[in-house]
Formats: C-alpha cells, structure tokens, sequence
C-alpha cells in the first residue's frame, strides 16, 4: 500500500510542477486535464503526507521515552499520535477505494408495482412520493419521463433524478422493496404484504454508450389514458425495441412524438448502460474474496411495517420506528447507513487484496 502511496505522491510533484510548464498552461486541454487529476489526488496526498509526518513524530516521541524526567509527558504526546496515525491509516485506506464513475452522474429511477395487486401498485406510489419529496430536499430536479397509473396507485412510473451526487446518494436503493399493512379495503383488520421494485440506473449519455439506428425497431402508436383529444387521436406515442439485447421502451406522456422519442431513447440508453455495469461487476464478483450479498436486482432489501412504524433494510441489519417520516421523504438516516456498511465492506476488500494469501 505504503509503495502505491509513494508512486501517487510523486505523480502529484510531477504534475503540479508541470502546471508551472508555460507549455501546459498555453494547452487548455492539459492544464484542465492536469488541474482535475491533481483536484482527485490532493486528498490523498495530503493525508498521506499528514501520516509521514505523525510517523515522525512517533519516532521522535519514542526517544523522549528513554529521558525519565520527559518520560510522562512523552506518553500522553505518544497516545495522541498513535490515534492521529490509526485515524489518518483509516482515512488513506477509505480514499483508495476505487471512484464509482457514475456517482456523479443524474439517475433514471424506475419504480413497479409487484405482488399485491392495487395495493402493490398504492406502494409504488407512496415510494414514488418518498423518493420525489427526498429529492426535494436535496435540491435536485425531478422529471416523469413515463407514468402507468392504476387506481390511486402507479403501476409503473420512470423519473429523471438531476442533481449533484444523485447516483451516489440513491445507487443502493435498488430492490425489491416489502410493505406491511392493513389495506383501506381491508375491513377485517388483516395485514396484507406487497411488494414494489426499485432500479436506480446511472444517467447514460451519447458518449457513454453508442446505439446503432440499424438496432432499433421504432413504432408509433396512439396515446391512450389522460392527455386530452389529440392525444388519443395522434400516433404521438413511440415504442423503441433494441433488437439485440431485447430491451423495449414505451413512452407516451408528451403530444409531440419527437419528444416521446427522445425520452424513450434516454431511458433505453440507461438501461443498456446499467446492463453493461451489470457485466462488469459479473466479471469482478466472479474473482472477489468477499462479496456484498448476492448482488442481485431481485433480493429483498427493505421492509415497511406500518403497524410497527418501522422500516428494516436487511441488507444491513439496521432498523428504524419512523417510517411516517421516511415516507416523506427524510431518508438521510437510510441512506447513510447503507453507504456506510457497502464503503466499509469495500474497505475490507481492499484490506484483504493488501494482505498475503
């Protein structure tokens, strides 16, 4: 570890001295390129030079030890730096945690009412609402690229998520989402259960993933549901088939058909992105010594007892009894956990490739 450290700091001096290069600064490419990669290693770096530091101390400390009349002094000074290095090992370690490329990235959220009938799709619906009001309070900007409504509830609804470290914040909330509780229809008192599906798709754009027209199978069709007349009348509506991995995207809430085009093409330009992160990770799982769950789509992450207040996400073992609160969009306590336990076992990972077999 100590080794890989050494060779990004001296990357870091040979970058910033080229910075000085009046060469590179005449190259607007370079010096951005420059400027963003010194941004990324900086952190790094300067916890890494922190811990030199500390570790020279620590030395200098040791010595002390040896003087009776510094001994004392020396062994509180020696405690506080061997914290400060414990904490700065941790920090180093968390930082070399490869980037996720995408969590930077805006988020296609798609919701789907599951097992349970109208109650699944009043579910998908109450998610929807607890996603959109998070959204809200985070300052991100949220768009329905497509809804499928069903009785009060949603049967499907795609969402554009815009914001600053949206993926980040929303990546581990795709599942299989489980609800507890007594339905309105429901006069004898019975808990039903029921089930909704999350998928949190990083936002893919033209330069991320290229899409032959020759792959694609474009109908029109009329609009059914709310809209007004001409949108009922008119083959505004666009289904796109891409022909070789299967994938079919609908897309119908817009009157004009070029715009129900371009929403479609940016929904199916994600998931065939997510498909190929899917094939990465596969590949990876396939070699890592531990691994994170299943890492399945189609697992139960989280529980909602209504009669209890209580969310569960299992996953993680970590429960919560404000589940009213969730539902309205304060997920903070949820999300940080989940970000905490997968960066932690992302940790142990690293650790464990650091450490001979």
């Amino acid at each position: 570890m100590f080794d890989k450290l050494a060779a990004i700091e001296a990357k870091y001096d040979q970058l910033s001295a080229e910075m000085g290069d009046p060469a590179v600064q005449a190259d607007t490419t370079k010096f951005r390129t420059h400027s963003k990669a010194l941004a990324e290693m900086q952190p790094l770096v300067d916890a890494y030079r922190e811990y030199k530091g500390v570790q020279e101390e620590l030395a200098a400390t040791q010595e002390l030890l040896k003087d009776p009349e510094m001994r004392e002094l020396a062994q509180d000074d020696l405690r506080a730096l061997e914290e400060r290095r414990d904490a700065l090992l941790v920090q180093i370690k968390l930082l070399l945690i490869p980037k996720d490329p995408n969590d930077q990235k805006n988020v296609v959220l798609e919701i789907r009412a599951g097992t349970g009938g109208d109650e699944a799709a009043l579910f998908a619906n109450d998610l929807f609402r607890m996603y959109s009001r998070f959204a809200e309070r985070q300052g991100w900007r949220i768009e329905v690229l497509n809804m499928s409504d069903s009785g009060g509830g949603i049967k499907e609804v795609i969402a554009l998520i815009e914001g600053r470290n949206a993926y980040s914040r929303l990546k581990y909330e795709s599942g299989v989402h489980r609800v507890q509780r007594v339905p309105a229809t429901e006069a004898s008192g019975r808990i039903h259960t029921s089930t909704s599906t999350v998928a949190v798709l990083p936002e893919a754009e033209e330069v991320d993933i290229t899409i032959n027209e020759k792959d694609l199978r474009v109908d029109t069709f009329c609009s059914s549901g709310p809209g007004g007349q001409s949108v009922n009348t008119t083959y505004s509506a666009v289904r796109i088939t891409h022909i070789p991995s299967g994938l079919v995207v609908s897309q119908q809430d817009e009157k004009s058909q070029v715009k129900n085009r371009a929403k479609a093409m940016k929904v199916l330009r994600s998931r065939l992105y997510d498909m190929e992160i899917q094939k990465q990770h596969d590949a990876i799982a396939k070699d890592r010594r531990t691994q994170v769950g299943t890492g399945e789509r189609s697992e139960k992450i989280r529980t909602y007892n209504f009669r209890e207040n209580r969310i569960t996400d299992h996953r993680i073992g970590h429960t919560m009894h404000q589940l009213t609160n969730a539902l309205d969009g304060d997920l903070v306590e949820l999300i940080d956990a989940a970000v905490t336990f997968f960066t932690s076992e992302q940790l142990k990972e690293a650790t464990a490739a650091e450490t001979p077999a």
